[in-house]
This record gives structure tokens, C-alpha cells and sequence, in this order.
């Protein structure tokens, strides 16, 4: 099948048009999770069970068989069942080649999502799926786009800005429309009453926003993505954040994950894993990344986290040199 645009999908999916097997791949983690959801939504609207005919899984924790159980599984009181898998980019050769044999003959009762950062479009999987799925790619947006999409976003919100105070806002956040999701929202609580945006607020609660959260750059560490992390650490160090201050936060947020981890290990229910390690916000993005993760690998990154602390207090290399390392190992 022809790789479709973000808009060509969403056009589809409202005219009541689903697939079996859907392909959202990109660097644009925060428009590709959306089009997931809109496909979930599309998909299971008849659904009165959805909790029973919904399922993801990352294939670097689960045994792909699961994944292609439960895909072929008819639904439960419902037209359709939808299987999320993430992960698959790094597939032993047996469970590929099990994995193909579902694509090419996929069940028609379950609408397959695979989600992926970027693919290699040499292997096999990545042809197949290419050539088999409904594949929509997420590259970053342009600042044209991002211009276009705030525009669209604050017409949801119910509020209004002028042309520069707008492009202000992306200059100042940058290029990733989940951070800018985040601005345009908190701006559009400012303007409750007035209903506009105006560039004093942007001054006032914006300010470098471009400067992504430090759980964005666990989140990119965590799914070893080795290029979206140095970008990050960039904009951090460019922005003006201290690096001990950043390896202090990295550290923070490396504990929290290995606590979660091992909370979720032992059953403990989702408010006891926000209450025992602090989670106040974007507990749902926090908790998949700590599913994600791997206990061993958290335990040693903690150990090197350490070690790259004490060589930037000690002077061993430029902090900068130390950090750009120390992501480069974590991401590797």
C-alpha cells in the first residue's frame, strides 16, 4: 500500500474506513501517538467493551507470540479488537518471521497498529509492513506546520491570538508538537475570560520553552533513541540549564523509573505507583515508559549516571563532553 499523509487518515477514519493493518512511524511521537488513539477510537466506536478488545504491547518486554494471540483472537461483543505493538524493530529471526505470517494473512476482526520511531527499511519486516499496512509517517513539523497546527489547536481551545503572537509562541517552543501542546493549553487557561491570547501572557508564561522537559529526555534515553536525546540535551544545555543540574535531574528520574518498575513488578495498583515515587503529572506517558524499560539496564545506567557525575565535579572532561557521553551511552 502508498504510504497516506496525516491528513488523508484522518479523512479516511472519519468516513468510517479502517484497516487490518496500520503502519505510524516518525520522529513525531506526539501527532503519531494521536493518530494511534483516532484509529482506536474508529475502530472500536461500536465496542461496549473496550477495555476487553484493547491491547498494546512492546515486543522488548513480551514474547511477540502474545501479541499475535491476541491478534488473533476474535473480539468480545464487539466488530473489532485492536492490538498496539511497539518495539518490533530489533526482532529475533524465528519471531519476525512469525510476526510475517501474521501481516500477510491478517484477521479481519482486529485492526493491527504498529508503532515505531524510525524503520530499517532494508529488513524484510520493515518492506512487508511497507507494503502491506496503511503506513502514515510523522516526521518533525516544519515551523510552518507547527504554525498551522497551533492555529487549529486554539480554534479547539476556544481562543484566539493574533498572527505574530503565534509565530512567537512556536519560535519560542520549538519543534515538538507535544511540548507545544502543552504551552498552547496552558495559555489558553490564561486567557479563560478573554478568550485571547495575548504577547504578554506568551512573555510571561512561555518564556524558553523551547527547552524540552527532562522527562522528555528520560523518555527518549529510556527508548534509546540516541538522536532525539542529544537534540534535547542540546536545547537544554543551549537554553542555559547547568549540567550538573540536568545529571542531577537524569539521575531523579532514572531512580523514580526503577522504583516504579519494581512496584509494577510486585502488582502494586497504578495511584500506589504515582503515591511511593511522586507522580503528579503525565502519569499515563511516565508509566509506559517505566513498562518499557528493563530492570538491569535501569540499575546500570544508574551506575553510570554516577560515574559521569563524579567526572564532571572532579573536572575530568568539559561537562558538556561528559553529558554528550554519558547520553550517548544510555541511548546506545
Amino acid at each position: 500500500m502508498s504510504t497516506l499523509t496525516r491528513p488523508d487518515l484522518h479523512r479516511a477514519l472519519k468516513q468510517g474506513e479502517t484497516s487490518p493493518l496500520y503502519l505510524l512511524f516518525g520522529e513525531e511521537t506526539y501527532l503519531r501517538d494521536a493518530a494511534a488513539r483516532a484509529i482506536k477510537d474508529a475502530a472500536l466506536k461500536d465496542s461496549s467493551l473496550r477495555e476487553f478488545n484493547e491491547s498494546s504491547f512492546s515486543l522488548t518486554n513480551t514474547d511477540v507470540q502474545h501479541a499475535i494471540a491476541a491478534a488473533e483472537q476474535f473480539p468480545m461483543m464487539s466488530p473489532r479488537r485492536v492490538v498496539e505493538i511497539r518495539d518490533f524493530s530489533k526482532l529475533r529471526d524465528a519471531d519476525e518471521e512469525a510476526l510475517l505470517r501474521y501481516i500477510t494473512r491478517p484477521v479481519e476482526t482486529s485492526v493491527v497498529i504498529f508503532v515505531a520511531d524510525e524503520l530499517d527499511k532494508r529488513r524484510k519486516l520493515s518492506k512487508t509492513l511497507m507494503d502491506v499496512c496503511v503506513a502514515v509517517e510523522f516526521p518533525p513539523l516544519t515551523d510552518k506546520e507547527l504554525a498551522e497546527w497551533a492555529r487549529k489547536r486554539l480554534r479547539d481551545l476556544n481562543v484566539q491570538t493574533d498572527e505574530r503572537t503565534l509565530h512567537q509562541i512556536v519560535a519560542l517552543v520549538g519543534s515538538d508538537a507535544r511540548t507545544l501542546a502543552n504551552e498552547l493549553e496552558k495559555l489558553a487557561t490564561a486567557a479563560l475570560g478573554s478568550g485571547l491570547i495575548t504577547m504578554e501572557m506568551v512573555d510571561s508564561l512561555v518564556g524558553r520553552s523551547r527547552e524540552l522537559s527532562n522527562f522528555e529526555l528520560a523518555d527518549h534515553l529510556i527508548a534509546r533513541n540516541r538522536k532525539r536525546a542529544l537534540q534535547t540535551l542540546h536545547r537544554l544545555l543551549d537554553d542555559g540549564a547547568e549540567p550538573v543540574m540536568l545529571i542531577g535531574l537524569i539521575a531523579s528520574n532514572y531512580h523514580r523509573l526503577a522504583l516504579a518498575k519494581e512496584l509494577m513488578s510486585r502488582g502494586a495498583p497504578n495511584n500506589e505507583v504515582y503515591r511511593q515515587v511522586g507522580i503528579f503529572g503525565r502519569r499515563e506517558e511516565f508509566l509506559a515508559t517505566a513498562r518499557r524499560s528493563d530492570a538491569q539496564q535501569l540499575t546500570r545506567s544508574i551506575e553510570r549516571i554516577a560515574a559521569a557525575d563524579l567526572a564532571i565535579k572532579t573536572s575530568l572532561a568539559t561537562p558538556r563532553l561528559q553529558l554528550e557521553l554519558l547520553i550517548c551511552e544510555l541511548a546506545s
